[in-house]
Order: C-alpha cells, then structure tokens, then sequence
C-alpha cells in the first residue's frame, strides 16, 4: 500500500514539477505541491527502502561530499569561436556556405551562467557534470539534483545526453546577495558567479537554497532522436520534460539574424536572467557532420558578443606585473566600478606601446570595458577632463620583484625579467604547473602556491611532490581533510600523461594543444629531448619556430636535471593517452587523413579513432579534399555521398580493422 502511495505521489509532483518549471502552466497551487512533498519525505523516513535516487524528495537536497570526482566526456564539450560584429558574421555565413550552401540557422539567446551535461540511462538520471576543460569535467549530480527544471526521469529507455546552462536568475541573485550582506558574507559579483558557486557547493542543500534553473540547449546525438535538425531536437527534448529557453528562432539568411540579434540587443534587459550574446547554430544536422570541429570548436556555430559594456572611473596608479615567461605588464589601479556585473578595481595595459599610444596617465578619468566580457582593460583616458594634476606614464626598466635589469628584444612590445630565479616568475610557474590544463592539481591555486613559496616549502615544480603533511598542517587555512585531499591530488597528478608535463612545464610556444601533438609523435620526454631539428621535420603544425624553442629548452642542463627528478619522485613520462603501437609507419594509416561516419558495430567512434592515431592517422570530423580514407559504417549518409563524389577511398569497418591488425 505504501510502495503505491509512494509511486502516486512521485508520479504526480513529477507532473507538477514539469508543468511549472519547463511549461509555466502550473496546475495545484505551491501549498497543494509543498503538503504533497511533505507527505512523501516523511514516508521514505520512516521506509528508506522506498527511496529511489531520482526521488523528487532529493530536490531539497542532503547528500555531502568530500570532493567533486572528475568525469570524462564521451563527447567533448567543445567551446565557441566568437564574433563581435556584423563583418565577422557575414564571414562566417560565407564560410558554411562555400561548403554547405543549402542551410538555415537557429538562433538561441546566449545565457549568463554555467554549461553543464546530463546523463540519462534507462529513463533515469545517472550523472550530470561541468564543462571543465571541455574533455574532463566535476561529477555534480547531486547539487543538479536539486535543480528542478532538470527532470530526474523521463519517457525514453536508451543512453541520452543532454546540455545545457545551468543558471541564476537577476530576482533570485538580488535575494541572495540581500541575506548574505545580512550576514555579513561577501556579495556575488553576477549570476554566472552565483550559479558557478552555488554548483560547486558539497553540501547539497546549500545549493537547493539558491533556486537554481536551467536551459537546455544541445543534444550530442539528436539523430538517434530522430531528428534532421536542431530545431526539431530542441522541440523533441522539450517534450520529454526538457526546459528549452522559448525565444530561439529558425533564420533563413544572415540578414534574418542579424536582425534577431538587433531585437534582442534592444530587449535584453527585460529578461528576468543575464544573457551576453547569441548563439548561432546551423541547423541541419547532417551539414553540421560535413562542416565538422576544429580542435577548440565547432565550425557550425558561433557566438556573437554583445559589445563590450564601457564605464568611466579614475586611474589612480600603475603598477607592473611578472609573469611567468618573466614578461612584465603595465596594470591600472582604479576607483573601483562596477563592469558588466563585477567589481573592477585593476585593468590591463597590455604594453609600453599601448600607454604610450593612447597617453593614458596616472589621475586620468578613463574608459574601462572588459575585453571579451572576460579581462578589464583601458580603452581611452579622456584628454578633455585633465585638470593638469595628471602624470605622464615612464616604463620600469628594472623587475620590480628582483630588480633584474629589463630586456625587450627588438620588434616586440614587451618587457622581459631574464632572471629564472625571480620570486614572480617562479610563482606563476608554478601556478601554471598546477593549472587545469597542465597537471590539474585541486587545492594548489594562486593563493596556497603564494603560501607555499613565501614559507620555502616549495622552490621549483619538483618541490610539489615532496611536500608532507606535517609541513602542511600548521599552515594557514590548512586543516586534515584539506591536507588529505591536496596530498591525494598531488599524488594522482603523477600519473597524467605526457601530454600535461610538457605543457605544465612552460615551453616557449608550446601550448595544450602543441604539447598533445609532440607527446603522440615522440611517446616519451627521453626522445623528445634527444630530438633533432631534423626530427620534428613532418610532424603535423610544428613548425620552425617551435621546433627551436624545445631544442633550446632541453639543451638546458637545469631543465634536464628536473626532468630526471621528476621521473625520481614517480612522474609518469610516456604518453598514456592511447599506447602507440610498434611499427606504426608501417601501417596504411600512417600520416593519412582518415573520416568515420555511419553505426560502427565492433568499436565505438572514440575507440577507432583512438586505434587510428595509435597508428599515426589524423581522424578528421568532415569529409574534404584532403581526406585519404573515409570508414563507413551502418547507415552512413551525406559524408559518403561526399567522399563518392570526391573519389575518397572508402572502406567499411572490417576492411578497416583488417587493416589495423585486429
């Protein structure tokens, strides 16, 4: 009788929760919702064998965690390029015309918040995690639990993903920012901080507190929907349950989105939650698998950005920052304002050049506007409002943390301390080392490095991994649970693949995505220091220039010893991504351009192309002139039909394993 009752009341606030959240049409009052609610959380307290983890009792939250574990995506969470006017539009429609001219676009408001992902599996709700760093992201179901435009179960049996931005509304932020101000808390800078925090609370039901709600905006395999277009798998998730943001719209041209653009720049500030720009999306999907990704973003959408919000306030100081390639930055000290939702009191002034260009002087009332809604920056100082108090800019030539003498080469802008040992430089080496996208330590950020430097308990990266816990504990902010979970950190990070040293490492010129190149290609450090010029001859976007800057870097004796160091304290060096397989240019694949469309029956599309690369192969997502193979499997559509035309030579799934050895 009570499994019943149990099963009767989850499916009607289930129905209540879908109707009020995603349909605005709710049809008990709140009271009529809240006794129901009631009813149930006391049932399952006294039965917790009647519980079931999509429970809508979990939305008030409960569980603790000691930490966030990471999740791998499936399918990476790509960013978008961005555009900031009608030029770069216009660009961009010539561009996905030339390869797909027979498109339309949908175009959806861009919401200020946080991009999440949901995971469903036999109806129910399994996982849901952060974007992160696009390919591995924090496991935070239980706080999107609490969510309650996330629907917990919904009509369809097979695997789904669905993304979205989880975010908070201007109502509730200006609540919650009055009872923290109350309480004497620090205040949210916007609703994108608010959302972010509230996300990555342990305690759930702190973040049930903060009313959260989300739009969804994507699902990674709408065909399996059925689905030809995004405009249909928005409709088709909307009815599962699904809260999709109403004012998105099918355009036929450019000129159309432009003028949506135009309607909702005007119209933004009616909305009850922050947006900063509008997405542009093709939407069909097949032209969206022709047009395919670059290694950052998909090449059938973009975003445009609103223009930049510009406030006036007063310079009262410049001072000069290191950082740590020892290159040394003018910022501005501000009156302290308020920019695009935040409190700015610092800016950039990005180089002698540019102060000395504009003649922006210390007491100079200036434009300030946030570069990319991301950085502050000075725009202009306005010369008509001097009053002669103003003092003219003169660049530091000595490093103001070690007073080294200053270098700047000829032909670039910039400033360099040249002394490796400055204090500065070292911290921002450190910090990167740390960093997301290098060895992806939690707990090691810019304060605690700070810390840790000025207490002399850590001088160079290989010092991270000597640290104990009694050298911790009597820090500042440093309890046992902290300590624990850094330490835990530390020691995971040992076993990232080589890709991450190398970029953590700091290499001139080598950034994330230069250092996966090199580590595929060279599989272990030991053969990447031992490389030649002749050597990185070949290798795919290695170039001259950073060809000479790695041969420079290892040619360092200092460099050299840390490497071995490193490999010492248990820092793996080898490239563990995928095992590269012996003989590999002897394979067919080997420096071929290589597509895969259509079901594939034996592997998965990630595992095949993992199989591929081992073997030397760049797996491209759209078909081109350049590509050598295209792998077809069950299904295959506007891709094969492509490469038939092109003459690409195409292979079904067998011929392809046959051909890798298995």
């Amino acid at each position: 009788m009570l499994k019943q009752r149990v099963e009767e009341l989850t499916k009607l606030l289930n129905q209540y929760n879908t109707e009020y959240y995603v349909f605005d049409n709710p049809s008990v009052s709140d009271r009529e919702y809240d006794r129901l609610l009631q009813e149930l959380i006391e049932i399952e307290q006294k039965n917790p064998e009647l519980k079931t983890p999509t429970s809508p009792t979990v939305r008030v939250g409960g569980a603790v965690l000691e930490g966030f574990d990471k999740v791998l995506h499936t399918n990476p969470m790509l960013s978008l390029g961005n555009a900031f006017n009608e030029g770069d539009l216009r660009e961009f429609d010539s561009r996905i015309r030339k390869v797909t001219p027979n498109i339309n676009y949908v175009c959806e408001l861009k919401i200020d918040g946080l991009a999440v992902t949901l995971h469903y599996e036999n109806g129910q709700f399994v996982r849901g995690a952060t974007r992160g760093d696009g390919t591995t992201g924090e496991d935070i179901s239980e706080n999107l639990k609490t969510i309650r435009a996330i629907p917990l179960t919904i009509p369809y049996s097979d695997l789904l993903e669905v993304r979205g931005e989880a975010y908070m509304s201007k109502e509730t932020l200006e609540k919650l920012n009055k009872r923290r101000a109350q309480n004497g808390e620090e205040l949210f800078a916007n609703p994108r901080n608010a959302a972010a925090g509230s996300l990555r609370q342990l305690d759930s039901k702190v973040t049930s507190k903060r009313e959260l709600s989300m739009f969804c905006y994507a699902v990674p395999s709408a065909k399996q929907l059925g689905c030809k277009t995004h405009a249909e798998s928005l409709d088709k998730i909307k009815e599962m349950g699904f809260n999709v943001n109403p004012n998105y719209e099918v355009c036929q041209s450019i000129d159309e989105v432009l003028a949506y653009i135009e309607k909702w720049s005007t119209m933004r500030t009616e909305l009850p939650y922050e947006i900063d720009g509008i997405v542009i999306k093709v939407n069909q999907l097949d032209d969206q698998e022709i047009l395919g990704n670059t290694v950052k973003s998909p090449r059938w959408a973009i975003a445009y950005k609103f223009p930049a919000e510009e406030v006036e306030t007063v310079l009262k100081d410049i001072i000069f920052t290191v950082g740590r390639t020892g290159m040394v930055t003018p910022n501005a000290v501000l009156e302290p304002v308020r920019v695009a939702g935040t409190r700015v009191s610092r800016a950039t002034l990005h180089n002698e050049d540019y102060v000395k260009e504009r003649d922006i002087r210390v007491n100079d009332r200036v434009i300030i506007r946030k570069a990319g809604e991301i950085i502050p920056e000075v725009v202009k100082p306005l010369i008509e409002e001097r009053n002669g108090d103003e003092v003219p800019f003169e660049m530091i030539h000595e490093c103001p943390r070690c007073g080294s003498v200053l270098v700047r080469e000829e032909n670039e802008a910039d400033y360099y301390c040249l002394n490796i040992d400055c204090p500065a430089r070292i911290v921002e080496s450190l910090c990167h080392f740390v960093s997301r996208n290098a060895m992806n330590i939690d707990g090691l950020g810019i304060k605690v490095v700070q810390q840790l430097y000025e207490q002399q308990l850590i001088k160079n990266v290989a010092d991270i991994y000597k640290l104990e816990r009694n050298q911790l504990l009597p820090l500042e902010r440093m309890g046992e649970k902290k300590v624990s979970n850094l330490l835990a950190a530390i020691e995971n990070s040992k076993q990232n693949s080589l890709e991450r040293l190398l970029f953590g490492l700091g290499i001139r010129h080598v950034g994330s995505k230069t250092a996966k190149v090199l580590a595929t290609h060279f599989e272990e450090i030991d053969k990447l220091i031992g490389a030649t010029f002749e050597d990185f001859k070949g290798i795919p976007e290695i170039g001259e220039v950073i060809s000479k800057s790695v041969i420079h870097y290892f040619a360092d004796e200092s460099n050299k010893m840390l490497i071995e160091e490193l490999k010492t304290l248990g820092l793996n060096t080898l490239y563990t991504g995928n095992k590269l397989v012996a003989n590999t240019q002897e394979s067919a694949f080997y420096g071929k351009s290589v597509v895969l469309t259509g079901t594939l029956t034996t592997l998965s599309r990630k595992e095949a192309s993992m199989k591929l690369e081992e073997l030397g192969a760049r797996v491209s997502g759209s078909v081109s002139a350049k590509t050598d193979f295209l792998v077809a499997g069950e299904k295959s559509g506007s891709k094969l039909k492509k490469a038939q035309e092109l003459g690409i030579t195409v292979i079904d799934e067998e011929t392809m394993l046959k051909m890798i050895g298995e």
